[in-house]
């Protein structure tokens, strides 16, 4: 298996981009787009578990647009073949002294590259 094939990094670092892009700009319908739509995709967050997207979508539709602002300090997008990555960020919000940590499952879908499992969380300041 080729790991980080250039074109694979290129592809999933655009959609990675254009998931963070739509998470501080709070563009739902992205947001929506980028995780696949099953019951089986899943997002646990800072402070809840999403199983399914309909509840990923719902939390979505309810959360606050503001305040989504974030400056990402470091990120890791691996590829594993054509098919299969990761990204994963730290991100420090404005004005907080904790640092984030974001970790997401890419895979490639008839539809385009999607995100089946997602994990937000915080450390201690």
């Amino acid at each position: 298996m080729a790991i980080n094939l250039p074109p694979v990094v290129a592809e999933v670092t655009a959609q990675f981009e254009r998931y963070e892009k739509a998470l501080t700009g709070n563009d739902v319908a992205v947001l929506d787009e980028l995780f696949w739509d099953s019951p089986l995709t899943l997002r646990y967050g800072a402070g809840e578990n999403l199983y399914g997207s309909a509840e990923i979508q719902a939390f979505r539709a309810g959360r606050p647009a503001q305040g989504l602002e974030r400056e990402v300090l470091r990120t890791v997008i691996t590829t594993y073949g054509l098919d299969f990555a990761t990204a994963n960020i730290e991100f420090r919000r404005a004005g907080s002294a904790r640092t984030g940590r974001q970790s997401q499952t890419w895979v490639r879908m008839p539809e385009g590259w999607r995100v089946v499992a997602a994990h937000v969380s915080l450390l201690q300041a």
